[in-house]
């Protein structure tokens, strides 16, 4: 899962991966004074949906963190809203791993928890998952 490591500049960041649908994310987070990179770029400018950005910060407001540590994070594969969905499970695990008491605060709201729902996979014989072709009896 989510290991922690010395970074190389002598800050002990805590490190989280995240996972939804074929999104994955990598979450560095350190103490600072509130910034949030996602492939160095601001998070508000990755994620033009406010949806996605209230998922990003989900985590650090559920556990009053927003202001307190600085986020560095990257993610690829999948859509916006999965990498969003991503990003949010990995910072709630690093989250975790900087303080352990926050756990309680980020289990109750269901953070720590990886959405498992993935696209169904297209079989022989049909247009899709599910859709057939249309049925001719003559």
């Amino acid at each position: 899962m989510a290991v922690a490591k010395k970074a190389a500049n002598g800050k002990n960041d805590k490190l989280g991966t995240g996972r939804r649908k074929t999104a994955v994310a990598r979450v560095r987070i350190r103490e600072g004074s509130g910034t949030i990179l996602i492939n160095n770029r601001p998070y508000e400018e990755y994620f033009p949906q406010e949806q996605d950005r209230k998922n990003v910060l989900a985590a650090l407001v559920k556990t009053d963190r927003v202001k307190a540590v600085d986020v560095i994070c990257t993610v690829n594969g999948g859509g916006l809203t999965g990498q969003a969905g991503a990003v949010m499970l990995g910072l709630a695990r690093a989250l975790k791993l900087y303080d352990p008491t926050l756990e309680p605060a980020l289990r109750d709201g269901s953070l720590l928890t990886r959405d498992g729902r993935m696209k169904e996979r297209k079989k022989y014989g049909h247009k899709g998952a599910r859709k057939s072709f249309q049925f001719s009896k003559r």
